[in-house]
């Protein structure tokens, strides 16, 4: 069973696992913890790792989606959070930025991306690249 855990996507992720006929049968929930207090309530993200890391960063989009796991009854999980635009974006984290953490059997791997475009593009690819490495992570036995 999956579980989301969307920040800058607003629950595209989710929207669009359950758009498929049978989802029910892998999709378990998803969490759209846009804001800080929301990753820290949901998720269980401690709010001194926002505050030590920022909300994108590395470490907080791993604790969200091991949160994801924790707070659900799912096994696998993909959890995002990255600035989508226009604004928001600072020299070390601009626009189009997005960290991006998989838990898949017992493993969370993360990796962070940067995205042109616009806010409506910024999320699709988040979207896209989101599901394309769960694919992957999931057809790779575990070492």
């Amino acid at each position: 069973m999956l579980a989301t855990a969307e920040s800058c996507t607003g629950g595209l992720i989710a929207a669009a696992c359950t758009d498929l006929a049978g989802s029910s049968q892998w999709f378990e929930r998803g969490f759209v913890s846009y804001s800080n207090a929301a990753k820290t309530e949901l998720l269980g993200v401690p709010a001194a790792l926002i505050a030590a890391h920022g909300a994108v960063s590395e470490p907080v989009a791993r604790a969200m989606a091991e949160g994801a796991i924790t707070h659900s009854h799912a096994q696998v999980s993909v959890a995002v959070t990255g600035v989508a635009g226009p604004s928001g974006g600072t020299p070390d984290k601009p626009v189009g930025t997005v960290w991006f953490a998989w838990s898949v059997a017992g493993r969370t791997v993360s990796e962070v991306q940067q995205f042109a475009g616009d806010r409506q593009a910024v999320r699709v690819a988040t979207l896209r690249h989101a599901c394309q490495q769960l694919l992957t992570l999931l057809a790779t036995p575990a070492a």
